[in-house]
């Protein structure tokens, strides 16, 4: 912590202090930007390492940001923003038209309502971006806990991309309340000093304490600087010069308010005034009382002090919340109605300081705070108009309106990312009458808290159904793209619990659905009977959908994109930027699921900060579904530890809200993970749990996935009549016409089964599928497949070229099991047992099935069984082929029978 006000100067904190010196210099070197959140108590230091490193910063030639945030300002979108950028105005020449108006509007700079903070942020990034072209740029912002919704989102998208600049970001924070949900990194705990530096910062400020009162100070300060710096400040000289014994207790802690509170007691009337009006304007303006002997007062007291530029700045955060506490109701009730008078009237602070002033009901402010609120909605402050609305509910003289205000924030603060507020409020709503009017928009609010929050789907078929009716009824109130976003969570819940009540509803109202619902509809109630040329006509639709897409639209064509596998950047960047976390949530678990698919495996950490960053937000079903995508990768990988303790940590939760999308996929990933392991019979009765063969089954609608694993067991174990069937099921249900990936697996699963005459051809048409090298992970095990297949028949160079490129892959996927398939030839999925290897041997002399069997001891019909298996293992259609497959007597692998599971 700094010896006092503006002073740069530390004592201990070598940790921090080695931290922001590192993310300086690699800034200043071009060797890539960082962000850092400081956390930790009123006074622990935060805003002293903020000094310090702004100090160092301005030594290196930074441009140097700050903005700190205001407890009375929280309301107000993009305030915290304002002070950031404000020194950067003038680069905004150089941004395009659509940024720089964004920006501007944001910042007040140009009338209209600007995009949400998802907008703004890329905006914002790219004013950064051009200041740190001429030199490096440094952005603090101290007291994160108090800024305001919108600005958070923004320095939250900020943080996620400093790594790009010659830029570093610092915020501090308290460590309660919400203020670091969603941040996208941990944050640097700041703890108390330890012995020795709090007794050297103890000298420092007070080199003339007693030594029996020094030992006392720093026991009851416990390492916290402002109590060391405050608590010898309060003694008497007797207490401070161990004259006089001490008190019994010493301010400490959450009691340095009531020490502030004492002080404030000493001052003036005049002086406390505007001490309050300056803490609840928040602003940091310009103090209008300039009465000498008044300021003289105020900092003689050590509370606060006029800076450069006029505006009386709080020695801590603490004197401003003291002296908020200290004031009675009446005194802060006529503070705010001075602050509204000195603003104009479409000033949005002017409505909350009336608000604050209020004494009772008032039914016309209420409605004013309603339009504002939805005003500021409009332009992305879900969370800060939800806010306004709370407020106009407390204001409103009839319960209905309040009901209705109360509904209306509840639904902005689950959008606004706020989804643990929202249930609050829905908890608070459930407890009396919904007016008529708003029950759509209650049931839908209910069904949000409910999927998100609670992981629980009941609601979604036992409400939304009737909702919708109601909506979709001639007369029906507007309700923006409610029915879309109703639509949304009908197919969500569907699509996650196999209840068909949601497909049902949405059949019924199909015709009064827009083109996007319809499709994503389509694309997850039956895949195989009802979903072909999905991929096109959701990229036809994306091409025609503008950056500024509702909320309900954006999740709609998200989904859709997920259900054919084409969720890639092209089909994401509509909706990367223009809406809140809702929307942002729901971009990541496309952007993970395709990382998976299309070979991007260094992303798998991700799955895990989102979901951890979900459980934050409170949206504890993004968290589940994260861990979930997690999983696909350690299955993947061929990791069977992982897959199972992720396994135990997401099941019981899935199970309990019979979310068979989360189940089903994990019996696939076990499938999967026997596979890596050459386990192909294992892998079969795993897969047999979710589909038979020739059937494409309803209710999996995810059903390609494991058709091509499918495929792939009953091929490796012996059972190719059963693999045959099963692309003869996919071939009659036009599966390639649904999106490049059915193609692509359909096209695979063919080759894997192909006859020998065939094989080269059929390999050859999976690889030509149009865009077959997106799938990564998947055209590497056909690789493998196809590469073991030529090794079988003794066509080894070939087979090496193949083999080779498929390991590189599996290498870089760190898919280890898989890798070592191909050093082993890639035989996996031909390993004989012990006893196929004897009749294949048997065979191959020429014995007929009646002769082998009298030779081991075993019936024809067994010879005949085992034959039906050893075939598609050695990749072979007729016993004339035995010879071949087995050159000199050998064969490409051998092991004993293992057992389920091992």
């Amino acid at each position: 912590m700094g010896t006092s006000l503006g002073d740069t100067t530390l004592v201990g904190r070598r940790r921090e202090r080695l931290l922001l010196e590192r993310s300086l210099d690699n800034a200043r070197a071009g060797a890539g930007g960082s962000a850092t959140v400081l956390r930790g108590d009123a006074g622990i230091g935060k805003t002293a390492l903020l000094d310090w490193t702004a100090a160092r910063a301005e030594r290196a030639g930074f441009t140097v940001l700050r903005a700190a945030g205001e407890e009375s300002e929280v309301g107000i979108a993009f305030g915290a923003l304002r002070q950031v950028l404000r020194p950067l105005r003038a680069n905004s020449r150089a941004l395009p038209a659509r940024q720089r108006l964004a920006l501007e509007q944001a910042l007040g700079l140009r009338d209209g309502l600007p995009p949400d903070g998802f907008m703004v942020g890329a905006s914002a990034l790219a004013l950064l971006a051009e200041e740190a072209r001429r030199r490096p740029v440094l952005v603090l912002v101290d007291d994160l806990h108090w800024v305001d919704s919108s600005s958070t989102a923004v320095l939250a998208f900020l943080h996620q991309r400093m790594a790009g600049l010659r830029s570093v970001m610092v915020c501090a924070s308290r460590p309660e309340g919400s203020a670091l949900e969603g941040w996208p990194t941990h944050p640097v705990d700041v703890e108390a000093l330890s012995g020795e530096d709090a007794r050297a910062l103890l000298r420092h400020w007070h080199p003339a304490l007693a030594a029996a009162t020094a030992d006392r100070v720093m026991a009851e300060a416990a390492g916290n600087p402002l109590a060391l710096a405050e608590l010898p400040g309060q003694l008497a000289h007797e207490h401070r010069k161990g004259i006089a014994p001490l008190p019994d207790q010493l301010p400490l802690g959450q009691r340095l308010e009531a020490l502030f509170a004492r002080r404030l007691s000493a001052l003036p009337a005049q002086a406390t005034r505007l001490l309050l009006l300056t803490a609840l304007d928040g602003t940091g303006g310009v103090v209008r009382d300039r009465r000498e002997w008044i300021l003289d007062r105020v900092e003689d007291g050590g509370l606060a002090r006029l800076d450069d530029t006029g505006r009386l700045v709080f020695r801590h955060p603490l004197v401003r919340s003291a002296v908020i506490a200290s004031a009675s109701d009446a005194e802060r009730r006529a503070a705010h109605r001075t602050l509204a008078k000195r603003l104009r009237e479409d000033d949005p602070r002017r409505l909350l300081h009336e608000a604050s002033a209020a004494e009772g009901p008032d039914e016309g402010l209420a409605a004013r705070l309603q339009e504002a609120g939805t005003r500021i909605a409009l332009r992305g402050g879900d969370a800060e108009g939800a806010l306004l609305l709370d407020r106009a509910a407390a204001l409103s003289d009839d319960p209905g309106n309040r009901a209705r205000r109360l509904t209306w924030a509840a639904a902005m603060s689950a959008r606004g990312g706020r989804l643990a507020y929202a249930a609050e409020l829905v908890k608070e709503l459930q407890r009396g009458p919904v007016p008529e009017d708003v029950a759509p928009l209650f049931a839908y609010t209910v069904v949000y808290v409910d999927q998100s929050h609670h992981v629980d789907f009941a609601s979604s078929f036992e409400l939304l159904p009737a909702a919708l009716d109601a909506l979709t009824a001639p007369g029906a109130p507007a309700f923006g793209d409610l029915v879309e976003q109703m639509a949304f969570k009908l197919l969500l819940a569907s699509a996650y619990t196999g209840d068909p009540r949601g497909r049902q509803a949405l059949e019924r109202h199909r015709e009064r659905l827009s083109p996007a619902a319809r499709l994503c509809h389509r694309a997850w109630a039956d895949p195989p009977r009802t979903a072909h040329g999905a991929e096109t006509e959701l990229r036809a639709l994306v091409a025609r959908t503008t950056a500024q897409g509702e909320a309900g639209k954006a999740w709609l064509l998200l989904w859709t994109a997920t259900a054919v596998d084409a969720a890639d950047a092209e089909l994401r960047r509509p909706f990367g930027q223009d809406h809140a976390y809702a929307t942002q949530g729901s971009v990541a678990k496309a952007r993970c699921y395709q990382a998976f698919l299309r070979g991007d495996w260094n992303m798998a950490e991700d799955c895990l900060r989102e979901a951890d960053t979900a459980d934050e937000l409170g949206y504890h079903c993004n968290a589940l579904l994260f861990r979930h995508y997690h999983a696909h990768f350690l299955a993947g990988r061929g990791d069977e530890q992982g897959l199972g303790e992720m396994r135990a940590r997401i099941e019981p939760l899935a199970s309990k809200a019979r979310m068979r999308f989360v189940t089903d996929h994990l019996v696939r990933l076990e499938a999967l993970v026997a596979l890596a392991h050459g386990r192909h019979e294992e892998a079969y009765d795993r897969l047999r749990g979710l589909m038979s063969p020739g059937e494409l089954p309803v209710g999996l609608t995810w059903f390609h996935l494991p058709f091509f694993d499918f495929v792939a067991a009953g091929v490796g174990s012996g059972r190719r009549a059963e693999a045959l069937a099963h692309v003869a099921a996919g071939r009659a249900a036009r599966m390639g016409d649904i999106s490049a990936h059915h193609a692509f697996l359909l096209a695979a699963a063919t080759a894997l089964t192909a006859a020998d005459e065939e094989a080269e051809a059929a390999y050859a048409a999976a690889c030509a599928v149009p865009g077959a090298g997106q799938w990564v992970f998947d055209l590497a095990r056909l690789r493998l497949a196809h590469g073991s297949r030529l090794r079988r028949q003794g066509r080894s160079a070939e087979a090496a070229d193949l083999l080779q490129t498929a390991r590189r892959t599996f290498q870089e996927l760190r898919a280890d099991p898989w890798a070592e398939q191909c050093r082993g030839g890639g035989l996996a999925d031909g390993v004989l047992t012990a006893q196929e290897l004897r009749i294949a041997h048997l065979v191959a002399s020429g014995l007929t099935n009646k002769e082998v069997g009298a030779e081991l001891r075993l019936s024809p019909r067994t010879v005949a069984a085992h034959l039906y298996r050893i075939f598609p293992k050695l990749g072979i259609t007729s016993r004339a082929a035995l010879a071949r497959a087995l050159p000199h007597g050998g064969c490409p692998a051998v092991r004993a029978p293992l057992r389920h599971g091992s």
